[in-house]
């Protein structure tokens, strides 16, 4: 069987040869890490992204299938991106930069890790109606490369024989990354009553009219995909209640788009602990939790499934910190895939990018021996 053909039986309930490999990337600075030690040439990680051919000569060096993240879409982003630049420098060394979200952040110089929201630009309806709202217009032939969808079954999908996916992009986490998690929660109960739904709205209908045309185009995915890290080790970033009222209408009416082209799985992407909002996912067409992030809480896929049952399928739930340590804790994990595999419907994969200290060997014999899974 393909990995194409065993994902889709094993999210359908059906027998499969084996397990999939399947993979969620990697820091850059692991692979840097791996060419000094080497384990790779220089030549094997320059130009590495998800799905691209460096993404695929690794698959067969260390012995995954495929990555997740085989992905393709219009631009459904901010047109043009707000231009990157330094805005103001530190004593300490550090910068306030300007994002293409219009984001300012702070980021110290020879760290590595999330940077700091230090500003942002959209703070009330007159930014957003004259700053966001027309990086957010629909304008389709600027955003859609027709002629290369048209051509993307014959030039892509038939010549691969992994999932691909078609990128929905996001109802409100790309909304969070537009107006930073303080600013989200100062427009939530901004004097404006409707700026808000407004901002997630023209945000969300742009980005169903590039899928919608992506799909017209007779282009084949074999699932789709949400990107929405909107929660944090404590729950939901706003209200259940609010998240529903602003956002179900938009995942189902893009669901449904994508089940009217033949497309029924539909993972989405949210870190943190995921519980409160399932109900509007699972409600509104979403079936597949990724990457099921293990963090304090524990695992998160069996106890949806046990609430939701077969509506709920899962790709990720691998506590990936465990290829720092031995193969002792590499095979614990396993037989906790093994256990959670038994279930149906549910792919193993690192619950996030494999991050720096991450034993090159020890990513192969997870590799190894994730592919001895009966399913």
């Amino acid at each position: 069987m393909t990995g194409r053909e065993r994902t889709y039986n094993i999210l359908h309930f059906k027998k499969a040869d084996r397990m999939p490999a399947v993979h969620f990337g990697y820091w850059p600075e692991l692979l840097e890490e791996w060419v000094a030690q080497g384990h790779l040439r220089r030549e094997d990680v320059d130009g590495w992204y998800d799905g691209g051919p460096k993404d695929e000569a690794l698959n067969k060096i260390l012995g995954w299938d495929f990555d997740w993240q085989h992905m393709f879409s219009g631009n459904n982003g901010l047109l043009p991106p707000f231009e990157t630049k330094v805005v103001k420098t530190f004593k300490d060394g550090s910068r306030a930069v300007q994002n293409g979200n219009g984001i300012i952040e702070r980021i110290q110089p020879g760290v590595t890790s999330i940077p700091a929201e230090y500003d942002y630009l959209l703070k009330d309806r007159e930014a957003f109606e004259t700053l966001f709202a027309p990086k957010m217009a629909v304008d389709i032939e600027k955003r859609v490369n027709f002629d290369w969808f048209r051509r993307f079954n014959e030039d892509v999908y038939d010549k691969t024989d992994v999932p691909l996916g078609l990128h929905l992009g996001s109802v409100m986490g790309s909304v969070r990354d537009m107006t930073s998690v303080i600013g989200m929660s100062y427009l939530m109960y901004d004097e404006d009553e409707t700026l808000f739904k407004d901002v997630v709205d023209t945000w969300a209908n742009m980005q169903y009219e590039v899928a919608k045309a992506v799909l017209e185009t007779g282009a084949k995915f074999d699932f789709a995909h949400f990107w929405e890290d909107i929660c944090f080790n404590g729950g939901p970033l706003l209200s259940p209640a609010l998240f529903e009222e602003l956002c179900a209408d938009h995942y189902k009416k893009r669901t449904d788009l994508c089940r009217e082209h033949g497309i029924d799985i539909v993972s989405l992407d949210c870190d943190g602990v995921v519980e409160k909002l399932l109900p509007v996912w699972v409600e509104n067409g979403v079936n597949v939790m990724f990457p099921i992030e293990v963090g304090t809480w524990g695992d998160q896929f069996e106890k949806a499934r046990k609430k939701y049952g077969e509506k709920v399928l899962g790709v990720g739930g691998m506590d990936k910190t465990v290829l720092r340590l031995d193969k002792a804790a590499v095979d614990r994990e396993i037989e906790k895939m093994r256990r959670l595999t038994s279930l149906g419907g549910f792919i193993p994969c690192p619950d996030h990018r494999l991050m720096p200290g991450t034993k090159f060997e020890l990513v192969q014999y997870y590799c190894e021996e994730i592919k001895k899974i009966e399913c």
